[in-house]
Parts: structure tokens; C-alpha cells; sequence
């Protein structure tokens, strides 16, 4: 059994907290005794490394992630076997991101920043703009780097049922999140993560995962039937 928190995300997203640092993140994971986080900035895994380092030091298990914000405005998070698959995925939705500036004023700073919490670069383009990928497109994509898609926080803000009313029969989805008291439908296996945004909002040890610990466990933990 693993307390996870596979919802997090970092300083390079607009949303996160600056002192949303690789080292900060891990180290308050450790303090609250997860044994499994994934990071999942938006439309990029520009600081997977950075946070994998990290929890190494601090004896936690790192799941590399992604969360998309696909065509429909659907946020879709991707779940990968290691960072470099991460990274070629990230690379791949490069070419389907919209240029659109950041207004760091309004939005927030999105910081690259390396393990020992240097900031390496701040991106200048927005990266909660919607990809120019569908749902269906954003799911193949995913899977085509050795991914699990796993439509995020359905219900609200841009969760696919908040924002379509279903998920797609025939897109293979096997795990969807939810968040609070919402009611998961039948058929689907559940995660129940943080989205933190700050380091206080990263979950205590409540929510659990019947699998090993290693990342090929809790993949296909994600991908058994419910």
C-alpha cells in the first residue's frame, strides 16, 4: 500500500507557488509521508528531472507526469515509466502548443529550474493554453510514449465531464480523478489527489494505492480493470 499524491505542480506552472521548487516540493512530501508523487505541470515536463533528483534524496518515489490541456480545454493528465519518456512526450506536444505570451502579472512566473532549486530560465509562452491536440488525440499521444492518460478532476473547472458531459466510450480510459466528496461513476479506477498549487495543499498520507512500490506497479494498477 502506497499514500500517493499524483497531482502536483511545480514553479513552471503559472499556477504553482514560486516556492514551488523541486527540493521544496520532495522535501514536504517526505515531511508529510507519502511514499509517491508525481509532478504534472501544464502541457510540459520541463522540471521532471529536477524533482526526480530530488525525491531521490528523500526516499520517494517519483512518478513522472504531465497534465494537458487538450483542444476541448479538457485537462488530461499523462502518467509515464520514466522522465525521458516524459520529456520526448513533452517535446512531441511542442509542436501542438500555442505561442501565446505569458502576462507573468496576471497568469504567474513559470521557472525552469534545476535540482538544486537554481532557476535556469523563465518560459515566455503561456503553458495552460489549450494544445492544439484532441481529447482522443491528446489519449493516443500519451499512450504512444508508454503513458497512462487519466482524465483529471472530471467533475470541475476543465474536467471532461464538467466540460463535455461523458468520457469518450472508446478511448480505453481505465482511471479517472476526483476530487472532495464527488461521486465517482461506476466502472473507472479512482485517484484522489491534492492539484496543489502550494506546499501546504500537498496531500497528507490519506489516499492509498494497492500496488508495489516501483512505477511499473502503479501503472498497472492504473490500467487494471476496475
Amino acid at each position: 500500500m502506497l499514500f500517493y499524491d499524483l497531482h502536483i505542480h511545480s514553479c513552471l506552472s503559472p499556477c504553482g507557488n514560486d516556492d514551488m521548487t523541486p527540493h521544496n516540493i520532495c522535501a514536504m512530501a517526505h515531511i508529510k509521508g507519502l511514499d509517491v508523487i508525481s509532478v504534472t505541470d501544464h502541457n510540459t515536463a520541463g522540471n521532471l528531472r529536477a524533482v526526480s533528483e530530488n525525491a531521490k534524496k528523500y526516499n520517494v518515489l517519483f512518478l513522472p507526469g504531465i497534465e494537458l490541456n487538450t483542444k476541448e480545454e479538457v485537462h488530461l493528465l499523462g502518467y509515464f515509466n520514466s522522465v525521458d519518456n516524459a520529456e520526448g512526450f513533452s517535446k512531441y506536444c511542442d509542436n501542438y502548443r500555442q505561442k501565446i505570451k505569458n502576462s507573468p502579472e496576471y497568469f504567474g512566473r513559470q521557472y525552469y529550474m534545476d535540482s538544486e532549486d537554481n532557476i535556469l530560465s523563465e518560459e515566455e509562452s503561456l503553458l495552460i493554453s489549450p494544445l492544439k491536440l484532441s481529447f482522443e488525440e491528446a489519449v493516443e499521444g500519451i499512450r504512444s510514449f508508454g503513458g497512462v492518460p487519466v482524465p483529471a478532476h472530471v467533475f470541475r473547472g476543465n474536467g471532461i465531464i464538467n466540460m463535455l458531459g461523458f468520457i469518450p466510450p472508446d478511448s480505453g480510459i481505465k482511471c479517472i480523478e476526483v476530487n472532495g466528496n464527488d461521486v465517482p461513476p461506476k466502472g473507472y479506477n479512482i485517484l484522489r489527489s491534492s492539484d496543489a498549487h502550494t506546499l501546504g495543499d500537498i496531500s497528507e498520507p490519506i489516499f492509498s494505492l494497492d500496488c508495489d512500490n516501483n512505477i511499473a506497479s502503479i501503472l498497472a494498477c492504473l490500467e487494471r480493470k476496475a
